[in-house]
């Protein structure tokens, strides 16, 4: 009973990291206007770091070995998730670019199987239909094209699937702080990035205060604190649980665009929508334990 609820507080956070996620779609296409790719993902990762080290000095300060290994690990997967993922957005429509980075939902139960051997239950594997086909209705073109930028936002969702296993093998080791792991993989992945940008790019600083202010918001909600709140979180959940809350990503983007954007929904996508958010509820709650305390209550 504990563990379910430290489970479900678990995953109740890792919604509202997806829901900094889907606002980052519209802060990346108004940043993407003044600078490149790798830049801005550069800013935005030294940017988490440099924050979340600031805040929290004290707790990072002495850090082992194993803990600095998994976060350079996650570090390497997380350059092909945001190389993926922005250079997806740059090149090929943002339907497409929001199914295939949610495609993560589906690789991270297959890794899961190949990997860990873990074997989805009949439950699970429902969930994940319904968030394919919700993804789907919701992002997918009437004719399904292959744009310039929909394999890079493939490999984004393929390489996720394997940050959020390697996130939960470790912290699931003793010596490893969850904490830490989180705020590291910021500074590792924000050299990487800055280290590529000066190869490919040539970076430069924001020159409008709408994109300072994106850049802002992308460094400390979508990034600095997401991704620590990620680490922490998966200590008590597992890898496919928020690979499938991650689907609702396209949602809280589709919402945003609404909202900020003008962009009106086809009907479909609203459908998908629905089907994504069923496939939550229907993850979380309990059904058979539910109708088991009213039948004890009568």
């Amino acid at each position: 009973m504990n563990h379910g609820n430290t489970q479900l507080k678990a995953d109740m956070m890792l919604v509202l990291v997806t829901l900094c996620w889907g606002v980052s779609y519209f802060m990346m296409d108004l940043c993407l206007e003044e600078m490149d790719p790798l830049t801005l993902n550069a800013y935005r990762f030294l940017g988490a770091f440099a924050v979340a080290a600031l805040i929290a000095f004290k707790r990072i300060k002495n850090v082992n070995k194993t803990t600095l290994k998994y976060a350079l690990l996650i570090s390497l997967s997380l350059i092909f998730v945001y190389v993926g993922a922005t250079y997806g957005v740059k090149y090929t429509s943002q339907s497409n670019a929001g199914f295939f980075c949610a495609t993560s939902t589906v690789f991270t139960p297959i890794m899961a199987f190949f990997v860990k051997k873990v074997i989805p239950d009949k439950k699970l594997a429902l969930v994940i239909v319904l968030c394919t086909v919700g993804v789907a209705l919701m992002s997918l073109n009437g004719q399904f094209k292959m744009a310039s930028g929909d394999l890079l936002c493939l490999m984004c969702g393929f390489a996720y699937s394997i940050d959020l296993l390697i996130t939960e093998t470790a912290v699931a080791h003793e010596e490893v702080d969850a904490f830490q792991i989180g705020v590291y993989q910021l500074g590792f992945t924000g050299v990487w990035m800055l280290i590529l940008s000066f190869i490919f790019e040539d970076p430069c600083l924001p020159q409008t205060p709408g994109c300072w202010v994106s850049v802002v918001f992308l460094s400390i909600f979508c990034t600095g604190v997401a991704f620590v709140v990620q680490a922490i979180a998966q200590q008590y959940t597992t890898a496919t649980h928020v690979g499938i809350i991650f689907a609702l990503e396209p949602v809280f983007a589709g919402v945003v665009a609404f909202l900020f954007a003008g962009e009106r929904l086809l009907a479909r996508a609203y459908v998908g929508a629905f089907l994504m958010l069923m496939s939550i509820i229907i993850m979380e709650v309990d059904v058979k334990s539910l109708f088991k305390g009213k039948k004890e209550e009568i």
